[in-house]
């Protein structure tokens, strides 16, 4: 299979608030944003919701990128610790891998950073994996 046939489309929601898709593949997967005045929460600094979707999507982009084309993933569990503030302004990115992947379960962790390395969030979670795309998603 050629592997851009592999390369996963983001989610409507990731779109909308501007991430955008930057590495992909052997188990790893990088996603990227601007923060803008419209991801900051009451307190001026980007809202959490944020930082968990480039998460997941960076999490979730490393184990597309090992299951075969017929198998199909979902997030069951995403933990996040918020670490430092991200400002408007602040470009962020999300670096996900693969821990173990198994049959039916697979761990994925990542860290979502600055351009300069600063820590902004880290995320460990667990994907349930399918022989094939659920009926009840059909």
């Amino acid at each position: 299979m050629d592997e851009r046939d592999k390369i996963p489309k983001l989610s409507g929601l990731a779109k909308l608030i501007g991430i955008k898709l930057d590495s992909f593949g052997n188990g790893n997967c990088k996603v990227s944003a601007r923060v803008s005045d419209s991801h900051l929460n009451a307190g001026g600094v980007a809202h959490g919701g944020l930082h968990a979707t480039m998460l997941d999507s960076a999490l979730g982009g490393a184990l597309v990128s090992m299951i075969e084309k017929e198998e199909w993933c979902a997030t069951v569990q995403l933990d996040i610790s918020y670490i430092n503030p991200a400002y408007s302004g602040t470009d962020l990115i999300a670096h996900g891998k693969v821990i173990r992947r198994g049959k039916n379960m697979a761990h994925c962790e990542g860290i979502l950073t600055d351009y300069d390395g600063k820590v902004i969030a880290s995320g460990k979670g667990t994907w349930v994996i399918w022989n094939e795309k659920p009926s009840s998603l059909i």
